[in-house]
């Protein structure tokens, strides 16, 4: 019998693959995209320093969400992000997807934090 590895431990191959080809420094930080059943997550990395420098998440309050998980959710993340990102005197990043298709949530969430001042 074959054995199928399951799909998030093939994203977790996949993202390994990326990261070792990006890189977010100060000048140039990550914008790192998570991806849940539940709620989308991104947040700007140095990892230089390895610290996180701006987040946002679907979870937030303040941002009203009521389905995280969809399209919509995202774009707000998006917007979140690049409006966080800006007051923190940060407008280029290096997009990282995490190991998932540029489709659907995460090709939202990229294109609303475009949209809204980050260029990548």
């Amino acid at each position: 019998m074959i054995k199928k590895e399951s799909r998030n431990s093939m994203r977790l191959v996949r993202h390994k693959r990326i990261r070792n080809k990006i890189m977010g420094t100060c000048a140039v930080p990550r914008l790192s995209v998570f991806r849940s059943n539940k709620a989308i997550y991104a947040q700007i990395i140095d990892d230089e320093t390895r610290t996180t420098l701006v987040s946002a998440s679907s979870l937030d309050k303040d941002l009203n969400i009521k389905n995280g998980s969809n399209v919509e959710a995202a774009k707000v993340v998006g917007k979140s992000i690049a409006e966080k990102a800006k007051k923190a005197n940060i407008t280029k990043v290096v997009f990282d997807r995490g190991g998932y298709l540029y489709h659907g949530r995460v090709e939202a969430l990229a294109n609303a934090a475009r949209e809204n001042g980050l260029e990548f």
